[in-house]
């Protein structure tokens, strides 16, 4: 006879909240990455027009690898800093170039 005194978890070991988190990071981080990146081209590139149209398409790719990357990783947490540091690094270098492009 096998007897199971285990404990309940506590509220934030519990598996679905990982899924939750790397859901967020998936929606939402992968919006503000697709974002960063399409910013950042949109400016670095040299003909306007074409750089518009090239960092929006780039972005959908960047969205769907950071989804990706969000259920690939070991931790929610790298998860999100996976996400999240590039995203304010490109974000950043974008605000460098300014407005005006390259």
């Amino acid at each position: 006879m096998v007897s199971s005194n285990r404990l309940p978890l506590p509220w934030f070991k519990r598996p679905w909240l990982g899924v939750l988190s790397r859901s967020g990071a998936a929606i939402f981080g992968g919006y503000a990455l697709a974002s960063a990146s399409s910013v950042l081209l949109a400016r670095a590139l040299p003909t306007p027009s074409q750089a518009v149209l090239t960092g929006l398409m780039v972005g959908i790719l960047v969205c769907a690898c950071a989804a990706l990357w969000a259920f690939a990783t070991a931790s929610a947490w790298r998860a999100w800093a996976g996400i999240v540091i590039p995203a304010a690094a490109m974000f950043g270098l974008a605000a460098l170039i300014g407005p005006g492009g390259a």
